[in-house]
């Protein structure tokens, strides 16, 4: 997906005379009225990643200052809020003058880097780099490239000097020849004595990147202990890497983007409601399904899904206060918990899909949201949310409501009742208890009540559910 930014271009100082009537960048030298564009320098901006996104992190540098840049390459790895994506240039040139460094914060449309048209122009970008003051800064630096544009024409706008792309390719080295690391990544090896040979890369085309050698100097770390000290009794799962007590953490970007997403969601008149269903025909069912790739996230989304189509008011949204949506069609959103944070990939049209394929795109997004690769649509686009922690055997719990939806469910874990039965005898049955968080702007009681009942009479008789 490709996103379209403004981009600067400052036409170099070695213009001789410079006619009004001409297009920027372009003069006559001589008596000859000949025309001749001269080469430019363009600033790279930090591109939207998303619609929440105010700032970027520089994750890496995948070219390094005085390289020659085709059109279509890829430039830098930059995290936003939900996703690391490259980033690609529109232009060929040469990579000048990098404003700021991996591990780098800037705005959202700050410059981060200059690109030279020609190679004669490298150092006049870098030039213009050192004398601003604000290179690294996260704010947007001065207009000093309009300054020099008083002299010689206003700055031109075009759109697009970047743009975003996943890479599907991720060769660990370069035909098996050389270590592809970024420079601070290496940096970063030396000081933490990891050996580049074992790490593997998660940057673009297998680039290791600065979060690599620090996974792989905390994994040193963790074995060392585990050896010392040995695994803590009757755990089946390497134990998790060392919090330094006392220490203060700043949010990473993901971090910063859920509590901004959060204290936002306290401004909407939420309520609650509950319900328990007895799941033994939908453990049945998955039971005979699981071999084939289903998982009971799927089943959970499309019974969900079902159920909204016989209460479309519960997959409405309400976001300017005035007015509610009927949103044309059932998306869910299902969290998914991350190292320093969580998303919510979104299984489109689940309504339409038939299980196997839902299945199969479930886990396609959660292998893209664990390499933090996902598109835009593919995390912002729910229109209603499930949240399981059942997984983890929790019986009830609630859930925040996110921004611009109606309502969340929350699915705690299945366990086996005593329960009377109807003709009055004691018997076992699974059952799970579910919590949906609902705008009482949009849905009220006895809305939820009605898309409950119709909910559980899907899971309890799931004969729909493979169609």
């Amino acid at each position: 997906m490709a996103h379209l930014l403004n981009t600067s271009f400052v036409p170099s100082s070695q213009a001789l005379l410079r006619n009004p009537y001409l297009p920027p960048g372009v003069s006559i030298s001589g008596r000859r009225s000949r025309a001749r564009v001269h080469a430019k320098i363009r600033e790279i901006f930090m591109p939207a990643l998303s619609s929440t996104m105010t700032e970027g992190k520089i994750v890496s540098w995948v070219k390094s200052e005085g390289d020659k840049l085709a059109k279509g390459e890829s430039v830098v790895v930059v995290e936003s809020d939900k996703a690391d994506m490259d980033v690609e240039t529109f232009y060929d040139g040469y990579l000048a003058a990098i404003m700021v460094e991996e591990g780098g914060v800037a705005t959202v449309g700050s410059a981060i880097a200059l690109l030279a048209e020609t190679e004669a122009e490298i150092d006049e970008a870098k030039a213009k780099a050192n004398s601003s003051s604000s290179a690294a800064s996260v704010a947007p630096p001065e207009p000093e490239a309009e300054k020099i544009s008083e002299n010689v024409g206003p700055v031109t706008k075009t759109p697009s000097l970047v743009s975003v792309v996943a890479s599907s390719a991720h060769p660990a080295s370069d035909g098996g020849k050389r270590i592809v690391a970024s420079p601070y990544a290496k940096k970063l090896a030396k000081e933490l004595k990891v050996d580049l040979g074992g790490v593997v890369g998660s940057g673009p085309l297998g680039r290791i990147v600065a979060k690599d050698v620090e996974a792989a100097a905390s994994a040193a770390v963790e074995s060392t202990v585990t050896a010392a000290v040995g695994p803590a009794p009757g755990s089946g799962a390497a134990a998790s890497p060392a919090i330094e007590l006392g220490t203060v953490v700043p949010f990473t970007t993901m971090q910063g983007a859920v509590s901004k997403n959060m204290i936002e969601s306290l401004s909407v008149p939420t309520f609650r409601v509950g319900y328990t269903i007895t799941t033994d025909a939908l453990d049945a069912l998955y039971k005979k399904v699981k071999s084939k790739g289903v998982t009971m996230t799927a089943l959970l989304a499309k019974a969900t899904a079902l159920a909204l189509v016989q209460h479309p008011v519960v997959n409405s949204s309400c976001r300017d206060g005035n007015s509610f949506t009927y949103n044309s069609s059932i998306n869910i959103a299902v969290a998914v918990a991350l190292d320093g944070g969580l998303i919510t990939p979104v299984l489109q049209d689940a309504d339409k899909a038939d299980i196997y394929s839902l299945s199969r795109k479930w886990k396609e997004l959660v292998d893209k949201a664990r390499a933090k690769q996902l598109q835009p649509q593919e995390y912002n686009t729910g229109t209603f949310t499930l949240s399981n922690l059942g997984m983890f055997g929790v019986d009830r719990f609630d859930a925040i409501l996110p921004p611009g939806t109606g309502a969340i469910m929350a699915v705690g874990a299945s366990h086996p009742n005593a329960v009377a039965t109807k003709d009055g005898r004691i018997g076992m049955k699974s059952q799970m208890q579910v919590n949906i968080t609902a705008d009482h702007r949009v849905i009220y009681g006895s809305d939820l009540a009605s898309f409950l009942k119709t909910l559980a009479s899907i899971i309890e008789d799931p004969k729909d559910l493979t169609f």
